[in-house]
Protein backbone atom coordinates (compact mmCIF):
# COMPACT_ATOMS: atom_id res chain seq x y z
CA UNK A 1 0.00 0.00 0.00
CA UNK A 2 1.35 3.42 -0.96
CA UNK A 3 1.41 6.41 1.37
CA UNK A 4 -1.39 7.97 -0.68
CA UNK A 5 -3.51 4.82 -0.30
CA UNK A 6 -3.02 4.84 3.48
CA UNK A 7 -4.16 8.48 3.65
CA UNK A 8 -7.11 8.11 1.30
CA UNK A 9 -10.46 8.88 2.88
CA UNK A 10 -8.98 9.40 6.34
CA UNK A 11 -11.05 12.50 7.15
CA UNK A 12 -14.57 11.51 8.23
CA UNK A 13 -15.77 14.79 9.73
CA UNK A 14 -15.04 18.48 9.14
CA UNK A 15 -15.68 20.70 12.17
CA UNK A 16 -16.43 24.31 11.25
CA UNK A 17 -15.99 27.57 13.09
CA UNK A 18 -18.74 30.08 12.20
CA UNK A 19 -17.75 33.77 12.49
CA UNK A 20 -15.40 34.85 9.69
CA UNK A 21 -15.11 31.22 8.62
CA UNK A 22 -18.44 29.89 7.41
CA UNK A 23 -19.68 33.45 7.00
CA UNK A 24 -18.13 36.92 7.05
CA UNK A 25 -18.69 38.98 10.16
CA UNK A 26 -19.44 38.30 13.82
CA UNK A 27 -22.92 37.14 14.73
CA UNK A 28 -23.15 38.80 18.14
CA UNK A 29 -21.86 42.09 16.74
CA UNK A 30 -24.76 42.12 14.29
CA UNK A 31 -22.70 42.09 11.10
CA UNK A 32 -22.78 38.38 10.21
CA UNK A 33 -23.63 37.85 6.57
CA UNK A 34 -24.97 34.81 4.75
CA UNK A 35 -22.77 31.74 4.44
CA UNK A 36 -19.96 32.37 1.98
CA UNK A 37 -20.81 30.85 -1.43
CA UNK A 38 -17.44 29.13 -1.69
CA UNK A 39 -17.96 27.53 1.71
CA UNK A 40 -21.46 26.33 0.76
CA UNK A 41 -19.94 24.71 -2.31
CA UNK A 42 -17.36 22.97 -0.15
CA UNK A 43 -20.07 21.84 2.27
CA UNK A 44 -22.02 20.23 -0.57
CA UNK A 45 -18.89 18.48 -1.85
CA UNK A 46 -18.10 17.10 1.60
CA UNK A 47 -21.67 15.88 1.98
CA UNK A 48 -21.57 14.11 -1.39
CA UNK A 49 -18.29 12.43 -0.40
CA UNK A 50 -19.88 11.08 2.77
CA UNK A 51 -17.80 13.34 5.03
CA UNK A 52 -19.84 14.47 8.01
CA UNK A 53 -19.82 18.04 9.30
CA UNK A 54 -20.16 19.68 12.69
CA UNK A 55 -19.53 23.01 14.42
CA UNK A 56 -17.17 24.25 17.14
CA UNK A 57 -17.98 27.92 17.64
CA UNK A 58 -17.71 30.41 20.49
CA UNK A 59 -21.13 31.88 20.09
CA UNK A 60 -24.65 32.10 21.44
CA UNK A 61 -26.28 28.74 20.62
CA UNK A 62 -29.77 30.09 19.93
CA UNK A 63 -28.54 32.95 17.75
CA UNK A 64 -26.24 30.65 15.80
CA UNK A 65 -28.98 28.09 15.25
CA UNK A 66 -31.38 30.81 14.05
CA UNK A 67 -28.79 32.13 11.61
CA UNK A 68 -28.04 28.66 10.24
CA UNK A 69 -31.73 27.85 9.98
CA UNK A 70 -32.45 31.10 8.14
CA UNK A 71 -30.24 29.87 5.31
CA UNK A 72 -31.50 26.28 5.42
CA UNK A 73 -28.26 24.61 6.46
CA UNK A 74 -28.72 23.75 10.14
CA UNK A 75 -29.42 20.10 9.31
CA UNK A 76 -26.00 19.76 7.66
CA UNK A 77 -24.30 19.65 11.07
CA UNK A 78 -24.22 16.76 13.53
CA UNK A 79 -23.63 17.28 17.25
CA UNK A 80 -22.83 21.03 16.93
CA UNK A 81 -20.90 22.45 19.87
CA UNK A 82 -21.74 26.14 20.23
CA UNK A 83 -20.77 27.83 23.49
CA UNK A 84 -17.85 29.48 25.24
CA UNK A 85 -15.51 26.67 26.26
CA UNK A 86 -12.22 25.67 24.59
CA UNK A 87 -12.65 24.48 21.05
CA UNK A 88 -10.39 21.51 21.76
CA UNK A 89 -13.05 20.28 24.20
CA UNK A 90 -15.75 20.83 21.57
CA UNK A 91 -13.80 18.85 18.97
CA UNK A 92 -13.27 16.00 21.45
CA UNK A 93 -17.01 15.87 22.26
CA UNK A 94 -17.87 15.74 18.56
CA UNK A 95 -15.41 12.91 17.93
CA UNK A 96 -16.78 10.99 20.91
CA UNK A 97 -20.39 11.49 19.81
CA UNK A 98 -19.58 10.21 16.32
CA UNK A 99 -17.36 7.46 17.74
CA UNK A 100 -14.48 8.60 15.52
CA UNK A 101 -10.81 8.79 16.30
CA UNK A 102 -9.42 12.31 16.47
CA UNK A 103 -7.25 11.57 13.43
CA UNK A 104 -10.49 11.37 11.41
CA UNK A 105 -11.32 15.02 12.20
CA UNK A 106 -10.45 18.23 10.32
CA UNK A 107 -10.99 21.55 12.09
CA UNK A 108 -11.49 24.78 10.11
CA UNK A 109 -11.11 28.18 11.83
CA UNK A 110 -9.99 31.61 10.66
CA UNK A 111 -8.14 32.33 13.92
CA UNK A 112 -4.61 31.01 14.24
CA UNK A 113 -4.95 30.95 18.04
CA UNK A 114 -7.95 28.59 17.89
CA UNK A 115 -6.22 26.26 15.43
CA UNK A 116 -3.12 26.21 17.64
CA UNK A 117 -5.21 25.46 20.75
CA UNK A 118 -6.89 22.49 19.07
CA UNK A 119 -3.64 21.28 17.52
CA UNK A 120 -1.84 21.43 20.87
CA UNK A 121 -4.56 19.43 22.63
CA UNK A 122 -5.13 17.01 19.73
CA UNK A 123 -2.06 16.73 17.47
CA UNK A 124 -3.77 14.21 15.18
CA UNK A 125 -6.56 16.64 14.22
CA UNK A 126 -5.99 18.28 10.83
CA UNK A 127 -6.29 22.06 11.45
CA UNK A 128 -6.93 24.32 8.45
CA UNK A 129 -7.41 27.98 7.71
CA UNK A 130 -10.62 28.46 5.68
CA UNK A 131 -8.55 29.65 2.72
CA UNK A 132 -6.70 26.31 2.75
CA UNK A 133 -9.80 24.16 2.65
CA UNK A 134 -10.54 24.25 -1.07
CA UNK A 135 -7.00 23.09 -1.84
CA UNK A 136 -7.16 20.42 0.86
CA UNK A 137 -10.21 18.88 -0.83
CA UNK A 138 -7.94 17.66 -3.62
CA UNK A 139 -5.81 15.68 -1.16
CA UNK A 140 -6.30 11.92 -0.60
CA UNK A 141 -7.55 12.45 2.98
CA UNK A 142 -10.75 14.00 1.61
CA UNK A 143 -11.20 11.63 -1.33
CA UNK A 144 -12.19 8.03 -0.70
CA UNK A 145 -11.53 5.77 -3.65
CA UNK A 146 -15.25 5.17 -4.13
CA UNK A 147 -18.22 7.40 -3.40
CA UNK A 148 -21.02 4.93 -2.82
CA UNK A 149 -24.73 5.49 -2.44
CA UNK A 150 -24.21 4.83 1.24
CA UNK A 151 -21.60 7.62 1.28
CA UNK A 152 -24.14 10.05 -0.15
CA UNK A 153 -26.66 9.01 2.49
CA UNK A 154 -24.23 9.01 5.42
CA UNK A 155 -25.46 12.24 6.98
CA UNK A 156 -29.03 10.95 6.92
CA UNK A 157 -27.94 7.64 8.47
CA UNK A 158 -26.29 9.54 11.30
CA UNK A 159 -29.33 11.78 11.71
CA UNK A 160 -31.37 8.63 12.26
CA UNK A 161 -28.82 7.69 14.90
CA UNK A 162 -29.35 11.05 16.63
CA UNK A 163 -33.10 10.33 16.68
CA UNK A 164 -32.41 6.93 18.26
CA UNK A 165 -30.25 8.54 20.94
CA UNK A 166 -32.96 11.08 21.73
CA UNK A 167 -35.54 8.30 21.96
CA UNK A 168 -33.26 6.34 24.30
CA UNK A 169 -32.81 9.33 26.61
CA UNK A 170 -36.57 9.72 26.85
CA UNK A 171 -37.31 6.00 27.19
CA UNK A 172 -38.66 4.83 30.54
CA UNK A 173 -37.28 1.35 31.09
CA UNK A 174 -34.14 -0.78 30.98
CA UNK A 175 -31.54 -0.74 28.22
CA UNK A 176 -32.68 -4.17 27.05
CA UNK A 177 -36.28 -2.99 26.92
CA UNK A 178 -35.24 -0.03 24.80
CA UNK A 179 -33.31 -2.28 22.43
CA UNK A 180 -36.37 -4.50 22.14
CA UNK A 181 -38.45 -1.44 21.26
CA UNK A 182 -36.21 -0.78 18.24
CA UNK A 183 -37.45 -3.94 16.43
CA UNK A 184 -34.01 -4.62 14.95
CA UNK A 185 -33.42 -6.94 12.01
CA UNK A 186 -29.85 -8.13 11.36
CA UNK A 187 -29.32 -9.61 7.89
CA UNK A 188 -26.33 -11.76 6.90
CA UNK A 189 -25.74 -12.64 3.25
CA UNK A 190 -22.96 -13.49 0.82
CA UNK A 191 -21.43 -10.40 -0.71
CA UNK A 192 -22.05 -9.59 -4.35
CA UNK A 193 -20.05 -7.39 -6.71
CA UNK A 194 -22.49 -4.59 -5.97
CA UNK A 195 -21.30 -4.69 -2.34
CA UNK A 196 -17.58 -4.46 -3.02
CA UNK A 197 -17.19 -0.68 -3.13
CA UNK A 198 -18.96 -0.38 0.23
CA UNK A 199 -16.91 -3.32 1.57
CA UNK A 200 -13.66 -1.57 0.66
CA UNK A 201 -15.00 1.61 2.25
CA UNK A 202 -15.76 -0.30 5.45
CA UNK A 203 -12.22 -1.62 5.74
CA UNK A 204 -10.83 1.90 5.25
CA UNK A 205 -13.24 3.70 7.60
CA UNK A 206 -13.61 1.19 10.44
CA UNK A 207 -10.90 1.17 13.12
CA UNK A 208 -12.26 0.29 16.55
CA UNK A 209 -14.15 -2.82 15.44
CA UNK A 210 -11.70 -4.07 12.82
CA UNK A 211 -10.01 -7.29 13.88
CA UNK A 212 -6.78 -6.69 11.95
CA UNK A 213 -6.74 -3.04 10.91
CA UNK A 214 -6.04 -4.24 7.39
CA UNK A 215 -7.66 -2.53 4.42
CA UNK A 216 -8.77 -4.47 1.34
CA UNK A 217 -9.03 -2.98 -2.13
CA UNK A 218 -11.92 -3.58 -4.50
CA UNK A 219 -9.69 -5.84 -6.62
CA UNK A 220 -8.62 -7.93 -3.62
CA UNK A 221 -12.22 -8.35 -2.50
CA UNK A 222 -13.33 -9.27 -6.02
CA UNK A 223 -10.67 -11.98 -6.20
CA UNK A 224 -11.85 -13.42 -2.89
CA UNK A 225 -15.46 -13.25 -4.06
CA UNK A 226 -14.72 -15.53 -6.99
CA UNK A 227 -12.52 -17.93 -5.02
CA UNK A 228 -14.19 -21.25 -4.13
CA UNK A 229 -12.03 -21.42 -1.01
CA UNK A 230 -13.24 -18.12 0.43
CA UNK A 231 -16.44 -16.83 1.93
CA UNK A 232 -17.18 -13.10 1.88
CA UNK A 233 -20.13 -12.08 4.05
CA UNK A 234 -21.77 -8.72 4.61
CA UNK A 235 -24.19 -7.72 7.35
CA UNK A 236 -26.96 -5.13 7.35
CA UNK A 237 -29.01 -3.70 10.19
CA UNK A 238 -32.31 -1.85 10.31
CA UNK A 239 -34.80 -0.83 12.96
CA UNK A 240 -37.94 1.24 13.32
CA UNK A 241 -35.95 4.42 12.64
CA UNK A 242 -34.64 3.11 9.33
CA UNK A 243 -31.56 1.40 7.93
CA UNK A 244 -28.04 1.54 9.31
CA UNK A 245 -26.83 0.37 5.89
CA UNK A 246 -24.13 -2.24 5.43
CA UNK A 247 -22.42 -2.43 8.80
CA UNK A 248 -20.41 -5.66 8.82
CA UNK A 249 -17.89 -7.60 6.73
CA UNK A 250 -16.23 -10.98 7.22
CA UNK A 251 -13.62 -12.77 5.11
CA UNK A 252 -13.27 -16.50 5.72
CA UNK A 253 -10.78 -18.88 4.12
CA UNK A 254 -12.36 -22.35 4.10
CA UNK A 255 -10.25 -25.47 4.42
CA UNK A 256 -9.68 -28.66 6.42
CA UNK A 257 -9.29 -29.09 9.37
CA UNK A 258 -9.66 -25.32 9.89
CA UNK A 259 -11.59 -22.39 8.58
CA UNK A 260 -9.56 -19.19 8.93
CA UNK A 261 -11.34 -15.91 9.70
CA UNK A 262 -9.01 -13.42 8.01
CA UNK A 263 -11.01 -10.28 8.79
CA UNK A 264 -14.03 -9.39 10.90
CA UNK A 265 -15.29 -5.85 11.24
CA UNK A 266 -18.41 -4.03 12.32
CA UNK A 267 -19.30 -0.37 11.87
CA UNK A 268 -18.75 1.67 15.03
CA UNK A 269 -22.35 2.91 14.70
CA UNK A 270 -23.51 -0.46 16.05
CA UNK A 271 -21.48 -0.47 19.27
CA UNK A 272 -24.42 0.35 21.52
CA UNK A 273 -26.95 -1.86 19.75
CA UNK A 274 -25.90 -5.21 21.23
CA UNK A 275 -25.37 -6.85 17.84
CA UNK A 276 -21.58 -6.96 17.69
CA UNK A 277 -21.24 -10.73 18.11
CA UNK A 278 -24.00 -11.90 15.75
CA UNK A 279 -21.84 -12.16 12.63
CA UNK A 280 -19.02 -13.90 14.52
CA UNK A 281 -21.38 -16.45 16.06
CA UNK A 282 -22.93 -17.12 12.66
CA UNK A 283 -19.47 -17.98 11.26
CA UNK A 284 -18.69 -20.11 14.30
CA UNK A 285 -21.92 -22.09 13.83
CA UNK A 286 -21.21 -22.54 10.11
CA UNK A 287 -17.71 -23.87 10.84
CA UNK A 288 -19.08 -26.21 13.51
CA UNK A 289 -21.71 -27.53 11.09
CA UNK A 290 -18.98 -28.07 8.48
CA UNK A 291 -17.06 -30.22 10.99
CA UNK A 292 -14.01 -27.95 11.20
CA UNK A 293 -12.38 -25.76 13.81
CA UNK A 294 -12.12 -22.01 13.43
CA UNK A 295 -9.04 -19.86 13.57
CA UNK A 296 -9.00 -16.08 13.41
CA UNK A 297 -6.43 -13.37 12.79
CA UNK A 298 -6.19 -10.51 15.24
CA UNK A 299 -3.72 -7.63 15.00
CA UNK A 300 -3.43 -5.20 17.89
CA UNK A 301 -3.75 -1.70 16.43
CA UNK A 302 -4.10 0.26 19.66
CA UNK A 303 -7.69 1.09 18.79
CA UNK A 304 -9.44 -2.27 18.35
CA UNK A 305 -9.50 -3.44 21.95
CA UNK A 306 -13.26 -4.04 21.69
CA UNK A 307 -12.74 -6.59 18.93
CA UNK A 308 -10.16 -8.39 21.07
CA UNK A 309 -12.72 -8.57 23.89
CA UNK A 310 -15.34 -9.86 21.44
CA UNK A 311 -13.09 -12.77 20.48
CA UNK A 312 -12.25 -13.51 24.11
CA UNK A 313 -15.90 -13.68 25.17
CA UNK A 314 -16.57 -15.97 22.21
CA UNK A 315 -14.04 -18.46 23.60
CA UNK A 316 -11.11 -17.81 21.26
CA UNK A 317 -7.65 -18.43 22.73
CA UNK A 318 -4.23 -17.42 21.48
CA UNK A 319 -2.27 -20.20 19.73
CA UNK A 320 0.51 -18.16 18.07
CA UNK A 321 1.88 -14.63 18.09
CA UNK A 322 4.31 -12.58 16.05
CA UNK A 323 4.57 -9.05 17.39
CA UNK A 324 1.09 -7.48 17.35
CA UNK A 325 -0.25 -10.22 15.04
CA UNK A 326 -2.06 -12.96 16.95
CA UNK A 327 -3.55 -16.24 15.73
CA UNK A 328 -6.64 -17.24 17.72
CA UNK A 329 -8.55 -20.51 17.76
CA UNK A 330 -11.95 -21.66 18.98
CA UNK A 331 -13.16 -25.18 19.66
CA UNK A 332 -16.67 -23.90 18.82
CA UNK A 333 -18.16 -25.00 22.11
CA UNK A 334 -19.27 -21.45 22.91
CA UNK A 335 -21.55 -20.50 20.01
CA UNK A 336 -24.09 -18.05 21.41
CA UNK A 337 -27.62 -17.44 20.25
CA UNK A 338 -28.47 -13.85 19.26
CA UNK A 339 -30.13 -11.61 21.81
CA UNK A 340 -33.94 -12.02 21.85
CA UNK A 341 -34.46 -8.39 20.84
CA UNK A 342 -32.84 -8.94 17.41
CA UNK A 343 -34.33 -10.84 14.47
CA UNK A 344 -31.54 -12.48 12.47
CA UNK A 345 -32.11 -13.21 8.78
CA UNK A 346 -29.59 -15.37 6.90
CA UNK A 347 -29.75 -15.36 3.12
Amino acid sequence: MTDEDSRRGRIKCVVWDLDNTLWDGVLLEGDAGPPRPEMLKIMRTLDEHGILQSIASKNDPDAADQHLSAFGISDMFLYPQIGWGPKSDAVARIAKSLNFGLDAIAFVDDQEFERAEVSFAHPSVLCLDPNELAGALTEPEFNPRFITEESRQRRHLYRSQVAREEAEREFQGTSEEFLASLAMTFTIRPASRDDLQRAEELTVRTNQLNSTGRTYSYDELEALLTSPDHLVLVAELEDRFGSYGTIGLALVQRGTPYWHLKLLLMSCRTMSRGVGTILLNHIMAAARDAGVRLRADFVETGRNRMMQITYAFAGFVEVAREGPAVLLESDLSNVQAPAPYVTVVVK
